[in-house]
């Protein structure tokens, strides 16, 4: 009795893992885009351009810090110079402490770096003559700027938001790309799913007109051939069952990976058509432009190309470097009197380059950031074309698409229905197998010739969500605001 019960349990427990899981189309792209491999992808890109625009952003911000040595000790001989200029060697056994608080902002309307320091040292020399020494800055005010002809905190200020735009955008295109795979992947098994059953049909369709021939030609009703045709078109059949089993089972896996479900077992539904709505090449010409990362990408290159020209005019001229300092310092050997009666301390310098002769290094340096320029313009404008091509293209072929739908089921209809009929005329005789076969293949492919259609249609409207970025369905722009992360 035990042995029954424990057989009926590992019945009931392989059959409820063998139940296929039912999925729609819009259930698997709603999977994919929280599961799928290139989710996880979209995701980290998208996170990495987000935490370089805040890392950008904070750079603005006032940074302060502090540095310490707490201590640094050393004995040794070292070489050192003298008040007279020359050079000899000391014993040398001290330590040195020293904290300095240091804040610090960028100015980015002038492209310098503006700091205020405040430093405390200690010396404690040891040996024969110990002493104790210690220096104080309590505030210092120091600006400094490398170049007074390219500012690159301005370029900056301009390129980082378009990138971070252009990352939002990215993320919405790979979730539209998603999309698209997952759409193909879902046909792909669904064709496969609906080519086995087709399979599976002519092969019980077949055994079944091989029984009835064989009884004709043992009555001598019909010719060997024909008896040797419809047993050729049966092990066809059979062939094709298990070539389609085999195609099933590598859609499904593909499939199942790509959802990361826990089953192959996946049982889908013929996807519907979508409720009759216009696409105007004017509004999809539109929201392409308003709302694809190419367009803030045109922007940010040519930018870019901007940025290395100014940078290359801003150095191959006369250079000039500023640097100042302001503030107060005191020396004391004694830590009571290390707060008062401070010295004044500041300094000033400004360098100034200038290239005379160098064999035409300057003038070939901008000539190539020119040339540079040039190019990544040239190449921005075959882009713009490209892609307005691409959405005319696409919009066009959305509009007849849903006449290519009608027209494949309409045919899928008449070929079923004429194979229905042909097949009764051969059980009664009154046509030949090649009859039959003609009608059965047209039958086979009208039905994936609809699968394609129905395909294609989706694919299309996938496609045109994802270079518009619009969900034309329910009339709205398609935003980061609209997925989920984890």
């Amino acid at each position: 009795m035990r042995r029954v019960l424990f057989f009926l349990f590992l019945i009931f427990h392989f059959y409820s893992y063998s139940q296929a899981q039912k999925i729609k189309l819009t259930e698997a792209i709603k999977i994919a885009q929280k599961k799928s491999p290139e989710y996880v992808k979209a995701v980290n890109t998208y996170r990495s351009g987000y935490w370089r625009f805040r890392n950008y952003q904070a750079d603005f911000l006032p940074q302060l810090s502090l540095q310490a040595t707490i201590p640094e000790y050393s004995n040794s001989i070292r070489r050192i110079i003298n008040d007279e200029g020359q050079d000899i060697f000391v014993n040398q056994n001290q330590s040195v402490i020293d904290a300095q608080l240091r804040l610090e902002q960028k100015v980015p309307f002038t492209g310098g770096n503006f700091s205020i320091n405040s430093k405390i040292d200690r010396v404690d020399r040891f040996g024969t003559e110990k002493a104790t020494n210690y220096s104080l800055i309590p505030f210092s005010i120091n600006y400094f700027q490398s170049s007074l002809f390219y500012n690159p905190y301005k370029w900056q200020r301009e390129i980082e938001p378009l990138r971070y735009e252009e990352s939002k955008r990215t993320i919405i295109e790979n979730m539209e790309d998603i999309s698209l795979t997952t759409c193909r992947l879902y046909f792909g098994l669904l064709k496969a799913q609906v080519t086995l059953d087709i399979s599976k049909k002519n092969l019980s369709n077949q055994d079944t007109l091989l029984q009835i021939t064989k009884e004709r030609f043992k009555i001598g009703k019909i010719a060997e051939n024909e008896l040797l045709q419809i047993e050729l078109s049966y092990l066809i059949s059979q062939n094709n069952v298990t070539t389609n089993t085999i195609l099933l089972k590598k859609t499904s896996q593909d499939l199942a990976r790509y959802l990361e479900l826990e089953t192959e077992s996946i049982e889908l539904e013929v996807p519907e058509k979508l409720e009759n709505f216009a696409i105007t090449l004017d509004k999809a010409m539109e929201e392409a432009k308003t709302n694809r990362k190419s367009v803030i990408e045109f922007r940010r290159r040519r930018l870019e190309a901007e940025k290395r020209l100014a940078e290359v005019k801003g150095s191959n001229r006369l250079e000039i470097n500023l640097r100042a300092n302001f503030g107060l310092n005191r020396r004391s050997d004694d830590y009571a009197t290390l707060f008062q009666d401070y010295d004044q301390q500041q300094n000033i310098s400004l360098t100034v380059g200038l290239p005379i002769f160098d064999w035409g290094v300057t003038k070939s340096r901008r000539k190539m950031a020119e040339a540079d320029l040039g190019l990544v313009e040239n190449d921005i404008e075959q882009e713009k074309q490209a892609f307005q091509q691409e959405i005319f293209l696409h919009t066009l072929n959305w509009s007849s698409q849903r006449d290519f739908l009608s027209t494949s089921e309409k045919a899928q209809e008449i070929a079923l229905k004429r194979y229905d009929i042909t097949k009764k005329r051969y059980v009664l005789g009154k046509i030949t197998i090649t009859d039959l076969n003609i009608a059965q293949s047209e039958k086979d492919k009208a039905v994936v010739s609809y699968l394609n259609s129905l395909e294609k249609f989706w694919v299309d409207y996938y496609t045109l969500r994802r270079l518009t970025l619009y969900d034309f369905k329910d009339d709205k722009k398609i935003t980061i605001d609209d997925i989920v992360f984890d």
